[in-house]
């Protein structure tokens, strides 16, 4: 007969723990009480389990690995080390965490998966005064905080022609502006224009396929895969050039039906590298946009093609771009990992009222302050409702702040206003809920789970 080995007992508080930090690591916003009753266990044995948590940084690490682990370790973390979380909760009057200027007029593009109003714009007549507000915040934004501002859109910022003169004065104040743009108007002529432009501390460009056919399919612009990937090629060759410490990267979405065709995309930055080997792409943010299914769930058959496309690509960038690090998001990193994250979807019932102005905001070329990143473009119905005040000549963005948060004044969510919010608007709505619903079940000292 064999003998067989015994196997000490497991210790029913590890049991505990391990259920614990499973249920943080793939569930960030769940409140400690709905977790505390799913364990079974009274207050007392609860709070021995979060400050064991607390003290063990192994158990931290573990919860930060997990499917979910990008809510943790992209947003949630970092914005707690800051102080931002308590700042909404306590209505501090601060200055905004970050601050997104959307200097664009206009845009050549018209994305299937963008809310902008087609044919929305800004008057020409609005750039002077519109550029001179962001000249006056720029001026006007504390310097502590070196990625206090980022440029962006809303529309093309590439259509201002005074966005070289903006970047070089927030150099000049210390500021690393990045610069998030489609690249259709990047090309040798902007940059000459603008020479400015050269002070960015780095530059995203949004891809949106990678051919003339897909582009058209997604933008509606014609042969523009092929002017934005001569921009990029040429880019690079100045860069290198000027050996100037800028920051190239991308961003790409996966869009349904185009899985397969994610190793052409380390082709395509295998190609932008050798026009600089010196200074190849840096990073890209990879995403997924099947926000047409039921819930946001793939369906199994697009779950097998994801992973197997993931897998590939990540083949093809250690072969061709083994320098690239590769930002999967929060949908795109559990799916790596065998499981599938559900991303958060805050519904109009969740959305909070006074929003979330300390953690950032969004000022257009007219100074209007905006809460959410998506409500920032033009004509878009509804949008205005989130605009927390304007900047103009003697009332700047610190003013507009401390009016709207001593104001008191709330916004009644409506049907469809979820869409004015980003993923990081999101999450950081969803933290803020869970935060409330912790302290008023008791549970102050430990909420939110990691701190």
């Amino acid at each position: 007969m064999q003998s067989r080995t015994a196997h000490p007992p497991v210790d029913p508080a590890d049991a505990l723990l391990d259920r614990l930090v499973h249920r943080y690591g793939t569930s960030p916003f769940t409140p400690l009480e709905t977790a505390r009753l799913e364990l079974g266990v009274d207050r007392a044995h609860f709070a021995r389990l979060l400050a064991t948590v607390e003290q063990r940084p192994d158990l931290r690490e573990r919860v930060i690995a997990g499917p979910s682990g990008k809510y943790w370790s992209n947003t949630i973390l970092p914005l707690e080390r800051k102080g931002v979380i308590d700042d909404v909760l306590d209505r501090n009057v601060v200055y905004p965490h970050i601050i997104a200027l959307y200097p664009g007029p206009t845009c050549m593009f018209r994305c299937h998966f963008c809310v902008r109003v087609t044919g929305a714009r800004y008057q020409n007549s609005a750039l002077a005064d519109g550029n001179a507000m962001f000249a006056s915040l720029i001026d006007e934004v504390p310097t502590g905080n070196p990625f206090a501002m980022y440029v962006s859109g809303g529309l093309e910022p590439l259509t201002n022609p005074g966005l070289g003169d903006l970047v070089a004065r927030a150099a000049r104040r210390g500021f690393k502006l990045v610069l998030y743009t489609n690249a259709f108007a990047l090309t040798e002529q902007t940059l000459r224009r603008q020479p400015g432009l050269w002070d960015l501390h780095g530059l995203r460009t949004s891809l949106y396929g990678l051919s003339d056919e897909e582009y058209e399919q997604t933008t509606g612009k014609r042969a523009a895969f092929g002017r934005v990937r001569a921009n990029l090629i040429r880019f690079q060759q100045l860069r290198a050039e000027r050996g100037r410490p800028f920051r190239l990267g991308l961003s790409y979405i996966v869009l349904p039906g185009r899985a397969a065709r994610l190793p052409r995309l380390a082709d395509f930055i295998a190609e932008l590298n050798a026009a600089a080997p010196d200074h190849p792409v840096d990073h890209l943010d990879l995403r997924e946009d099947y926000s047409g299914r039921p819930d946001g769930k793939l369906s199994a058959a697009e779950r097998a093609e994801l992973q197997d496309a993931l897998g590939a690509f990540a083949d093809r960038v250690a072969e061709r771009a083994p320098t690239l690090r590769v930002d999967y998001g929060y949908a795109l990193h559990s799916l790596r990992l065998g499981t599938e994250s559900e991303l958060i979807r805050i519904g109009p019932d969740e959305m909070r009222p006074t929003a979330h102005i300390q953690a950032g905001v969004q000022v257009d070329i007219l100074g209007d302050v905006y809460l959410y990143r998506e409500a920032g473009f033009p004509g878009l119905p509804g949008a205005q409702r989130y605009i927390a005040g304007r900047i103009g000549p003697g009332r700047g963005l610190a003013q507009v702040v401390e009016e709207y948060v001593t104001g008191g004044a709330g916004i009644a969510p409506l049907p469809g206003d979820e869409f004015f919010m980003d993923g990081f608007d999101q999450v950081v709505t969803a933290r803020l809920n869970q935060m409330e619903a912790d302290v008023a079940a008791g549970w102050r000292d430990f909420r939110g789970f990691l701190r």
